[in-house]
């Protein structure tokens, strides 16, 4: 009989990233603010892939549809433009990309055909005004027709030269069938319309790439300077302190909004001058912080191991300190990406932040914060609330981060 033997256990070692990623886990409200960031990102990143107007910056205007309430539907006649198809591939499309529409879309309440004709009463913006009248040629509403040859009727054919020189003979009851089923169309404004006529859940989406992208890169801007400054006043302590920490002062004492305000009317209104005013301005929070961890690991064993191995202090900088800093940096940052967002929407609710046709969360809200004492105050209160929702979201990922990585919670056991 063979003895008894106990099995070892494997002792599987676990990374700090692990535990930290399990306690952000055992946090409800940070993983829901996870989720509303990762498909605000979904959104972002494909762009006008998924939105109802796939139009670049998503500025389809409809003058007749101005301010319709949400869910508002309309027919709408799908006239064919006269000129090349615009067939941009999927990645050309994402992010700020589009595709130019290759109708231009009439609305209207009512249709008949007349020979090669089709007769359409143009939607007049309300429906006790009737519209007027117009009459457009079927061939014209089909193919992408050459001015430079007549449309000519031939009996109950249709001759005509398509833009690109092509010669066609089509029956008119083929067109009439092709656009009735095609060109005829009902589209809906699940979130309405604004003022402009534009679909506000489209412009809704694509401003939600001008928040996240400018918050990103000023946020990566503001991490790259404010390691830089606070660890090198932390590390090296004296003289370069001194002058880093009076540099820092000066900045912090002004006000932010004021310097965002000053470096924006300098580089000029735009885009890409909004995340480097912001980045350069929130710099200053992420370097009294790693000076201050700088100030108290430089002090430890390891350091003093690195210096007695030789090491340069630009090694131990970046590859022994640097690591241990990190933690409180990823938990800034996060509060930093809130503050961008807020930052650029009141950017662009001045006027001085993304430009016409970019759609932005604060261009939205300035455009329509007239309509709030009316009946139309959804136009302003909606992307008000995206703002809302995205601050609210990385508010609490930051508060999770920082009990999740918390050092003093290391030991803590995490139930399986």
């Amino acid at each position: 009989m063979k003895p008894f033997r106990r099995k070892a256990r494997k002792s599987v070692s676990k990374s700090l990233s692990y535990y930290a990623w399990q306690r952000l886990k055992r946090n409800k409200l940070s993983m829901a603010g996870l989720f509303v960031i990762i498909l605000s990102s979904l959104v972002a990143i494909l762009g006008s892939t998924i939105r109802p107007d796939n139009s670049p910056m998503a500025n389809e205007m409809a003058l007749q549809l101005t301010t319709k309430k949400p869910g508002f539907s309309v027919k709408m006649l799908k006239v064919r433009k006269n000129g090349p198809s615009d067939d941009p591939s999927f990645f050309e499309q994402l992010f700020f990309g589009g595709k130019e529409n290759d109708f231009t879309e009439v609305p209207i309440t009512d249709y008949k055909f007349q020979g090669g004709e089709i007769i359409v009463e143009e939607y007049s913006g309300t429906d006790n005004l009737k519209g007027e009248e117009k009459k457009y040629s079927l061939a014209d509403v089909a193919y992408p027709i050459s001015y430079d040859f007549p449309v000519q009727q031939q009996g109950n054919n249709v001759s005509f030269t398509t833009y690109d020189g092509k010669k066609l003979t089509v029956p008119v009851s083929e067109l009439q069938e092709e656009i009735a089923e095609e060109n005829i169309i009902t589209r809906k404004y699940w979130l309405g319309t604004d003022r402009f006529g534009r679909d506000l859940l489209s412009r809704l989406m694509a401003g939600t790439l001008v928040s996240l992208s400018v918050g990103l890169i000023s946020v990566f801007i503001s991490i790259v300077i404010g390691i830089l400054f606070g660890a090198l006043a932390g590390y090296f302590r004296g003289v370069v302190d001194d002058v880093i920490v009076w540099l820092i002062n000066v900045v912090w004492s002004i006000p932010t909004l004021l310097l965002v305000i000053a470096i924006t009317l300098a580089l000029g209104k735009g885009f890409w001058q909004i995340f480097v005013a912001v980045g350069l301005t929130m710099w200053v929070e992420v370097a009294r912080v790693v000076r201050g961890q700088f100030l108290s690991l430089r002090e430890k064993e390891f350091v003093e191991a690195g210096k007695a191995l030789g090491f340069s202090n630009l090694r131990i900088i970046f590859k022994h300190v640097l690591p241990n800093v990190m933690g409180p940096v990823i938990v800034i940052a996060a509060s930093n990406f809130a503050s961008a967002i807020l930052m650029e929407a009141g950017l662009s609710f001045l006027g001085i932040g993304a430009q016409p046709p970019m759609s932005s969360w604060g261009s939205m809200i300035k455009d329509h914060y007239g309509y709030i004492i009316v009946d139309a105050a959804y136009l302003a209160i909606i992307p008000g609330v995206a703002i809302m929702l995205m601050v609210l979201a990385f508010t609490l990922v930051g508060n999770g981060l920082r009990d999740a990585l918390d050092t003093k919670a290391i030991d803590e056991p995490i139930p399986t």
